[in-house]
Order: structure tokens, then sequence, then C-alpha cells
């Protein structure tokens, strides 16, 4: 009977142990995906990326406090960027915090009330064609940053300015460095695409980290040859 508790401690331990090993191997590995997301997502709404960073640092601590819905969003939604980038243009960052707060006491009112439920009611083709234009519209904002080039004024007129971001990325211009950011952006999705090719053991590296820091290192040759 006591080598039977012996041997079941000493398995639990074992268990334990695997389980911690696993569990801070797939925290460094979130971590290392959520640190170019949080900035990329900020960025893109209009925002510091500091802020993107404290967001996710929030964010994490309180997810991990009350985790356990399998429909919860734990991560920087891209849905939510052109909706952010909105309330800044309109009622500027300062605001923003407050409408946070505002759209998240709703949230739990309306789960206080059980009403989730209703929202059922709402079709997915609804769902999936409103973040189908949402990712259309964070594409014609995100090429021309990606020439470094500043979005315009609405959806529609980035959509229709895509050839002339397309246009400068290709041709240098008045001694611009539009055509050399276009390079770094085109590099940069180029190792995300092709990090899914890598031997396993790098690809315990995220593709995301990968490409901010090469993108990184090109961009600090190149751009101060450029205007040196």
């Amino acid at each position: 009977m006591a080598m039977n508790t012996r041997a079941s401690i000493t398995n639990w331990k074992v268990g334990i142990g695997e389980k911690f090993f696993h569990d801070f191997m797939a925290s460094i590995v979130v971590f290392l995906v959520a640190l170019p997301l949080c900035m990329g997502i900020a960025i893109a709404s209009g925002a510091p990326p500091a802020l993107g960073l404290i967001t996710g640092v929030v964010g994490g601590l309180v997810v991990g406090a009350i985790a356990g819905s399998p429909l919860q969003v734990s991560g920087p939604a891209a849905g939510l960027t052109v909706l952010v980038w909105e309330m800044i243009n309109q009622h500027g960052i300062g605001m923003l915090g407050a409408i946070v707060l505002l759209a998240g006491l709703i949230q739990i009112g309306m789960g206080a009330l059980k009403a989730g439920p209703w929202f059922r009611a709402i079709s997915p083709a609804v769902i999936q064609g409103m973040l189908a234009g949402i990712g259309v519209l964070i594409i014609g904002s995100q090429i021309h940053v990606m020439v470094d080039d500043a979005p315009k004024g609405s959806g529609l007129t980035n959509l229709l300015s895509i050839p002339e971001a397309i246009w400068k990325g290709l041709t240098p211009m008045d001694g611009s460095s539009h055509h050399l950011a276009a390079i770094i952006g085109v590099i940069t999705m180029a190792i995300i695409f092709s990090w899914s090719y890598a031997p396993k053991k790098l690809k315990i590296v995220p593709a995301p980290l990968v490409a901010v820091r090469k993108g990184s290192n090109i961009s600090s040759v190149a751009l101060p040859a450029q205007f040196a």
C-alpha cells in the first residue's frame, strides 16, 4: 500500500511538472505572438504602439483571472480596428477609455439580464459579411501605411487610391522612402507566409516576431543609407 501511495505521489508530481512546463512554453509563445500583434493593432487603430502593449498586458491579466468561456475573445481583435480608428478620429484618443468603459458596462448589464440568446437571432452570414467588409477596409488603409504614407479620409478613398499607393511603392519619387518602406513590408509578409516551411525547431519562435525583427534590421540599414 505504501509503495502504491509513493508511486501515485511521484506520478502526480511528474504530471504537475509536465503541465507546468507545457503551460510555461505556451505562455512564452503567446507572449511573443501578442507583442507585435498588440502594437500592430494599435497602429492600425490610430493609437500609439505603447498603448497597444499596455492594453495587451492589462487584458492578459484580466482574462487570465476570469477565463473559462469558449466564446470569450481574449486577444486583440482585428475586427475592432475600424471601430476604434473611427472613435479616435471623431472623439479623440482621450475619450477612447470612457467609450470602452461604457461599452464594457453595457456588456456586463446585458449579461446580467441574460440577453445573450437574443444575439443568436442574427444570421452568421451577417457577421461574416461584416468581418469581411472590415477586413477590406483594414487592407485599404494599411496598404498606404506599408508604403510609408498616411491613410486617406475614408474607407472608400483608401480603396480607390490603392493604385496610387502601389505606384509609390514601385517607383522612387522625389527622393522619398516610399519604395524602401514597400520593400520592407513585402519582405515582412514573405517571412510570415514562408515560416510554415521552416524546420520544426525554428517554429518555436513565432513568425510575426521573426518578421518584425528582420524588418527592423533591414529598415535600420536601408533608411539611414537612403538619407545619408
